[in-house]
């Protein structure tokens, strides 16, 4: 046994709250391209099928600077990864699941939930990898069980991170956009 084998292996949740109604921070938050408008890695991409309906796929772009986690063997620099919309609740949550390779979902699930604040939105952005992903195999493959506990430690904090700055970032960004017509604001 070993630590990749813990289920869940990765988990994150944080909220913030919002001056917009939820249905605008649900368009805004189910538009993965929009993506790289907030996301620590993502820089948008393109989608396949209805944008934002359960089963469309999202395929992003992604960067990755060299000193995250900078010791561990990840991919660096520009990657591509797929998703899958799993959830599409409007205005109350919205979700995607990872793609293997093959295009299989995989138990690694990104998603925003919304919901109602004393003067707009409380949007919550949350993680859960339930078993590792094939990404996380491959990464952990040559490595020893010490090293291991310390790739899921630093990755873990760094998935914390990357949730808190992404809601931070759409708050900055949904906050600063003018009102748009129509939208009872």
């Amino acid at each position: 046994m070993t630590i990749i084998d813990s289920s869940p292996l990765f988990t994150a949740a944080e909220s913030i709250e919002l001056d917009l109604s939820p249905d605008e921070v649900y368009d805004a938050v189910s538009d993965l391209a929009r993506s790289g408008d907030w996301s620590p890695e993502c820089r948008g991409g393109v989608w396949t099928g209805e944008p934002g309906a359960v089963g469309s796929v999202f395929r992003g772009e992604n960067y990755r600077a060299e000193d995250v986690v900078g010791w561990a063997p990840l991919v660096r620099g520009t990657w591509y990864t797929e998703a899958e919309v799993v959830e599409a609740d409007r205005p109350v949550r919205f979700a995607w699941a990872m793609r293997t390779h093959a295009g299989t979902t995989q138990d690694s699930v990104w998603g925003f939930r919304i919901e109602p604040g004393a003067t707009g939105s409380v949007l919550t952005h949350d993680y859960v990898m339930v078993r590792a992903t094939e990404g996380i195999h491959h990464i952990v493959a040559d490595l020893d069980e010490a090293e291991r506990v310390r790739f899921v430690q630093e990755w873990g904090a760094k998935i914390v991170d990357d949730v808190r700055r992404t809601l931070e970032a759409i708050k900055a960004v949904l906050e600063a956009e003018p009102v748009r017509a129509g939208s009872g604001a």
